[in-house]
């Protein structure tokens, strides 16, 4: 900005050394001449005028830079032609430099009042002439300069305006997808500028229940809220898919200290509401303490953990809090705006002050509106100072929440019902690749699959396992009945593994969905010599056997369990109902 402010200033200077046009308005012919003369010989184009009504018929034809303006003319004098040259004008300035004999302080001042912005005294000198006018025509320079750069202001405001306008809309979308206007929730986000520093996001678990996260980013504006993104994806998607309250905040965390600057994090506080059980689980790190209202007792949950985006994956504590909750028993989370808002005397609202309302109104339904309108009147006409978020959860029965079905339909909630997919992997891809997260994901595009995704991951990953490690290398699990057969059994993996040649597992998954349910049937066969399945009696190893454990496992877990061929091929079925 310095350096285009630079040059225009150059410019002016260089500017004001070009060839004027400059309007001569006397009804001295006399003096008209001489004036003409002396302005021309300086290098400048002219034109004249006899009087105020000529003088205004000539700035329209030839749009003078400069005017020079008789004060006392006939049929319009010089005071009422200069009125009339400024409306012309408009927002350019055109210096009108009045002529005059006058000498007294109140005609001059007349000259300046009726728009002129100089006078020069007849006779005219020569010298101050130019000089006036090269003066006035750098002061018009910058006139102009200002004007364009009011403009470009203005047209890259309006841009930027424009793109954020367009970034909010997005913001929205993807943070405010969820269940806010759940019938349990009463919440006020009351943001700073355009975007907000605080996050409020909701959304309904696929096995019931509920998660809400309430997150304070560190600073205000769109800043603030570009992290809220990630966050917001990482909610709802993990959220619609069963993960826990805990594995949420870790992929949270992790995401948000990849991508935030150093500095930046996010105050938090997550709850999951469980409506069957009626307890609420809260994990809370850097948000001030929240508040339980049960009946007439009011506990303070402590902040104990640290926001979100600041330590290392494996020292992330996702340790909760876990609470019993009858029906209309209500939980408040807030931002630190609430108790940091501020009157005009420069005091806070403070916790003392947020306690005692709480205090004074435990009994009151509408306590939510109680704290909000006491923080509101608190701060007075000087308004806030910070993003403001407070937050009601009530306990109720879940199908009070008047949560709609388009909501479930907008997450994702409904996916494929009968479908089959094949998978099969080879000698290279064995040795180096992992499938069973990849078949997980594609079983849990079944909704009723996704709150089984533990159960789902154990059959996958036994089946495989025994497939890769028995089939395929031909290990035997009785080696694992001792600590020194472990090591042995992994050594031998590890050696059997890289000489693989010639072999595969083949994963067939089929789904049949049901009214309320379905079947899961998996098969999977491996190049291996297979194995004497008649043996198995279905009998469960007991808790101190290392081997055998695959099979008893899938037993437990599923309705049907069946080997075919040489005892290298299995086939599972896994019944579940919604």
């Amino acid at each position: 900005m310095k350096q285009s402010l630079d040059s225009e200033m150059a410019s002016s200077v260089l500017g004001s050394q070009k060839t004027l046009k400059i309007l001569i308005a006397d009804d001295n012919q006399s003096d008209r001449m001489i004036l003409q003369n002396i302005v021309k010989k300086q290098g400048h184009d002219t034109a004249t005028a006899v009087d105020g009504v000529d003088a205004i018929e000539k700035f329209s034809e030839f749009r003078p830079d400069i005017v020079l303006l008789d004060a006392l003319m006939p049929r319009m004098d010089g005071f009422e032609a200069a009125r009339k040259i400024k409306l012309l004008a408009g927002e350019d300035l055109i210096p009108i430099i009045f002529l005059t004999s006058l000498s007294d302080a109140e005609s001059l001042a007349k000259c300046l009042e009726a728009g002129g912005d100089d006078f020069l005294s007849k006779p005219y000198n020569r010298i101050i002439l130019q000089a006036k006018i090269n003066a006035f025509n750098r002061m018009r320079i910058m006139h102009k300069t200002l004007l364009r750069q009011r403009d470009q202001i203005a047209e890259h405001n309006d841009h930027m305006v424009r793109e954020q306008q367009v970034a909010k809309t997005v913001f929205d979308n993807v943070a405010h997808v969820g269940c806010l206007g759940a019938n349990n929730i009463k919440h006020l986000l009351s943001p700073l500028a355009v975007f907000n520093g605080d996050v409020l996001l909701a959304c309904q678990k696929p096995s019931g229940g509920m998660h809400v996260l309430l997150g304070d980013f560190t600073g205000h504006g769109l800043p603030a809220a570009i992290g809220a993104m990630p966050l917001a994806e990482i909610f709802y998607g993990m959220t619609s898919k069963g993960y826990a309250l805990g594995d949420i905040l870790r992929e949270v965390n992790q995401k948000l200290r990849k991508i935030l600057p150093v500095g930046f994090f996010c105050c938090a506080c997550m709850a999951e509401l469980n409506f069957e059980q009626e307890e609420i689980e809260i994990w809370i790190g850097g948000l001030p303490d929240c508040y339980l209202v049960q009946g007439d007792q009011l506990l303070k949950v402590a902040s104990n953990r640290l926001p979100l985006g600041i330590l290392k994956g494996e020292a992330f504590d996702a340790r909760t809090y876990r609470f019993e909750m009858k029906h209309g028993d209500r939980v408040y989370l807030w931002s630190d705006g609430i108790v940091e808002a501020t009157n005009a005397k420069g005091e806070m609202f403070g916790e003392k002050r947020l306690q005692q309302v709480f205090e004074d109104n435990l009994q009151e339904p509408n306590l939510f509106e109680k704290i909000r309108r006491s923080v509101v009147d608190f701060m007075g006409e000087g308004g806030p100072s910070d993003d403001l978020t407070l937050v009601e959860l009530t306990m109720m029965p879940e199908k009070e929440l008047g949560i709609e079905n388009n909501y479930l339909t907008n997450t994702g909630l409904k996916g494929p019902q009968h479908w089959r997919m094949a998978y099969e992997l080879c000698s290279d891809s064995l040795a180096v690749f992992d499938p069973v997260p990849l078949l997980l994901q594609i079983v849990m595009e079944v909704p009723g699959l996704r709150t089984r995704n533990g159960e789902m991951f154990t059959i996958l990953s036994e089946l495989y396992t025994n497939a890769l490690e028995h089939g395929v290398l031909g290990l035997h699990s009785k080696l694992k009945a001792s600590p020194d057969g472990f090591a042995e059994y992994y050594r031998l993996r590890e050696e059997r593994i890289r000489q693989l040649d010639g072999h595969f597992v083949k994963v067939d998954v089929r789904h049949k969905g049901a009214v309320a349910g379905g079947v899961l049937t998996i098969r999977v066969e491996d190049s291996g010599k297979g194995f004497d399945y008649q043996k198995l009696d279905g009998k469960l190893p007991g808790p101190t056997c290392y081997s055998g454990r695959g099979t008893a496992l899938l037993l437990s877990m599923c309705s049907r369990v069946e080997y075919f061929g040489q005892g290298n091929i299995v086939e599972v079925d896994y019944e579940w109902q919604a």
